[in-house]
């Protein structure tokens, strides 16, 4: 048959698998007629009113809902299907069949009248398979690295729970410290100069300052043997790779012997044979030479890191804590000059100058000892409270960062519900375009950089996540879009700002740089955070595919 015929056939005919042109097949049960005497009918899909069957696709609409006309354009905001066999059915405006030009989207050209377009369907669903087998295979091999990421999100939220933990204990800690020098400091201040002066001659203070000494002493004498015990190891370690075992002098190899079995060395002859095996008989041999410790003894970490702290202790602070510990009597007047802190600040100055007045006429009738300014004696204290709260503060601000950033772990308007994004945080992906490198600093900053040096340029701190409306937090769509905001001010322009376009893939890359608007830049970027795992229908067709 030549295909002008066909243009003489009804055009319902033409359509395929018995249902009319232009028909989806999930509407194909519903395009059936019905017989009315000797005739066929068939009711609009609205129910409205009954035509002929003949009527169906006559290129005029009778039905209100214009469903009579499913592959024509007579009816407006009508929708065309296009079989596509061999490739995926797509639908397309009525107003655009018939109209004489092939859409890429009816690949079998069913939109056009026969002979218009051709059927390209096998090689354009060949390449969607192949495009589809790829973007699977991205996909896979990207949710593999993913994954990684989702366990390093859960032990970050270990660590985190772990070190919050420690330093709640460090806090408690510090909270104790911090209220045993206040104490401190308020007993200090009951005491005279000449009182602690006093103190300080006792045979246990004495002994105290003649057993710093001594350990200072041997603080110095002990980083000298370290220093003299390096240096012969350096001349040794240059010996034992130096020397000529073909010389055969006997004194040269007894030192070098001697210097492998101290340190535990592998024979340097043997090295290159068998390092492995060698390194662990030296071990062994090592491990054999350690001497156990006695109990309480200091061991050689504890002596390196841990003396200095011992050497910095307040031994005047722990004399007055002493002091109080064993009950020794305050001065008769120290009452008198802690009273000041219970009385409000407009009385304070009355009061110390009746204060002063009063124990002046105690001293001079011989009722109490003349007692010089204590500010000296409880300066030093001072400070030493006041770097312990210093220190509780700074204690304090690390807990609210640390519970802040896992509060932020599973939180969608940061790392993902699952965390996925937390191990990026801070990667920093850069592209040279032209004169520039753009750089960008996952969740913190993005920069222009000149190639051949200059200013840097903010172009944004890290804003959120994609805010177009009708995007919900945490689904994929809202992770393709990332906004960085508020940099640097262009000349007679806006704020420098950033939008990240990501997409799947293998690698965390910055694959293009755009600026579409002055001074708003689009960066492309590729990461597998974006890689979802493939569903079950997914990955049967993947590995159908593969067979």
């Amino acid at each position: 048959m030549h295909p002008w015929l066909l243009l003489l056939l009804p055009l319902h005919v033409l359509a395929s698998n018995g249902r009319p042109r232009g028909v989806s097949p999930e509407l194909a049960a519903r395009y059936v007629p019905t017989r009315k005497g000797s005739s066929q009918v068939w009711q609009c899909l609205d129910g409205s009113q009954t035509i002929d069957w003949s009527a169906v696709n006559d290129d005029f609409c009778d039905c209100p809902d214009g469903s009579d006309e499913p592959g024509t354009s007579a009816c407006p905001n009508n929708r065309f299907f296009c079989v596509n066999e061999g490739h995926i059915g797509s639908y397309i405006p009525s107003s655009r069949v018939n109209d004489g030009l092939c859409e890429p989207e009816c690949c079998d050209g069913s939109d056009e009248a026969p002979g218009v377009c051709p059927n390209v369907c096998k090689e354009v669903g060949e390449a969607y398979r192949e495009r589809v087998k790829a973007e699977q295979k991205l996909r896979k091999t990207g949710s593999k690295i993913r994954s990684t990421y989702l366990a390093f999100a859960q032990k970050e939220k270990k660590r985190l729970e772990q070190e919050l933990a420690q330093t709640e204990q460090e806090i408690a800690v510090r909270e104790k410290e911090v209220a045993r020098l206040k104490d401190l400091v308020e007993h200090t201040e009951s005491l005279s100069a000449a009182a602690l002066e006093v103190r300080k001659q006792s045979p246990l203070y004495q002994s105290l300052m003649t057993h710093v000494t001594a350990l200072k002493s041997l603080q110095r004498e002990y980083k000298k043997h370290l220093e003299r015990e390096q240096a012969l190891g350096d001349i040794l370690d240059n010996l034992r790779t130096g020397y000529n075992p073909n010389y055969q002098d006997m004194a040269v190899l007894e030192a070098v012997r001697g210097w492998e079995h101290l340190a535990g060395l592998p024979h340097i002859n043997d090295v290159a044979k068998d390092d492995e095996k060698a390194e662990e008989g030296s071990d062994e041999d090592t491990d054999e030479e350690e001497e156990e410790e006695e109990d309480g003894l200091w061991s050689e970490l504890q002596l390196e890191h841990q003396l200095d702290e011992l050497l910095g202790t307040d031994y005047d602070a722990l004399l007055i804590e002493h002091d109080k510990h064993i009950g020794a009597p305050a001065s008769p007047t120290s009452i008198l000059y802690n009273l000041s802190v219970y009385l409000p600040d407009a009385l304070v100055p009355q009061f110390e100058a009746l204060r002063d007045q009063f124990v002046s006429w105690l001293e001079a009738i011989g009722l109490a000892k003349a007692s010089p300014d204590t500010s000296a004696d409880t300066s030093r204290l001072q400070k030493t409270l006041s770097d312990a709260e210093h220190s509780l503060g700074l204690t304090r601000k690390e807990k609210e960062d640390k519970e802040k950033e896992l509060q932020r772990l599973f939180d969608p308007e940061w790392y993902g519900a699952e965390g996925e994004w937390k191990k990026l945080h801070g990667t920093c992906l850069d592209k040279e375009v032209g004169d520039y490198i753009y750089e960008v600093c996952l969740f913190d900053e993005a920069r222009q950089k000149p190639v051949k040096g200059g200013s840097t340029f903010s172009l944004g701190h890290f804003e959120g996540w994609n805010n177009a409306a009708g995007v919900d937090k945490g689904t994929p769509e809202y992770y393709r879009k990332q906004r960085y905001s508020r940099g640097a001010k262009c000349w007679n322009g806006p704020q420098r700002s950033v939008t990240l376009d990501m997409s799947c893939g293998t690698e965390n890359a910055l694959l293009s740089v755009a600026e579409p608007e002055k001074c708003e830049y689009e960066f492309k970027i590729t990461s597998p955070a974006l890689c979802l795992p493939l569903s079950a229908a997914e990955e049967k067709g993947y590995r159908k595919e593969e067979l």
